[in-house]
């Protein structure tokens, strides 16, 4: 499961005002494409409210997620510091708030603020274990246990807990588990339903509750926290 800390989370009170003195505040609707895949890596997001969907062309044109970011995160690090194009396009899943900061201010308080380089470090790091763990475990599963290892991380970092269950809040079409998944969105839409059949998850129009968390982690092989 994702552990990967959130970027302000690891910033001292005059590292966070340093950065929140240089950045501009900038606000973007739900369904907007905030950073281009191709385009020059001129600036980096912070972000405050709202979440955002992380994605990248396939060779057969479709769209892989590679993640999720929310409240707290840091959004177009890698651009910034090695000057690369973008490889993923960056879309608002809901209405965002962020802190937008120039390519070269960024790179200017990761020097002359240790506290923020090494948050910085801390981010990029966590972010690389977590993909190096997604290759393990996903590719060993079928599509089913990729859907249910999913589904524990959104309840993990988007879930709010009911007398229903866990129902995830984060904004998810069946053709984004899929793209996040590596999956098909009929092979998606065909683990939903066995999940459904067995009590386990119930669906609703833009709502996904869990019912059975128990049930869920011992069929992907994990334990409870994890």
């Amino acid at each position: 499961m994702d552990s990967t800390p959130d970027f302000l989370s690891l910033l001292d009170t005059g590292d966070r005002a340093a950065l929140e003195q240089t950045a501009i505040r900038r606000e973007y609707p739900r369904g907007c494409v905030m950073l281009h895949r191709g385009d020059d890596s001129a600036g980096v997001l912070v972000l405050l409210e709202g979440r955002v969907k992380i994605a990248a062309a396939t060779a057969d044109a479709r769209d892989a997620v590679l993640g999720f970011r929310g409240p707290g995160d840091l959004v177009g690090e890698l651009g910034a510091i090695d000057g690369g194009r973008r490889s993923a396009d960056v879309a608002a899943l809901e209405p965002v708030v962020a802190l937008a900061l120039a390519a070269s201010d960024f790179q200017r308080l990761v020097v002359d603020r240790p506290g923020i380089g090494r948050a910085v470090l801390r981010v990029v790091a966590g972010r690389q274990r977590q993909a190096d763990s997604d290759l393990a475990t996903l590719g060993a599963h079928d599509v089913l246990g990729r859907v249910t290892r999913r589904l524990l991380e959104l309840c993990e970092r988007y879930g709010s807990t009911s007398s229903d269950g866990v129902a995830i809040t984060l904004p998810l079409t069946q053709e984004e588990l899929a793209g996040w998944t590596g999956s098909s969105r009929e092979a998606v839409s065909k683990a939903l339903n066995t999940l459904r059949g067995l009590g386990w998850i119930e669906t609703h129009r833009r709502e996904l509750v869990v019912r059975d968390l128990d049930a869920l982690r011992t069929y992907a092989g994990v334990g409870a926290g994890a």
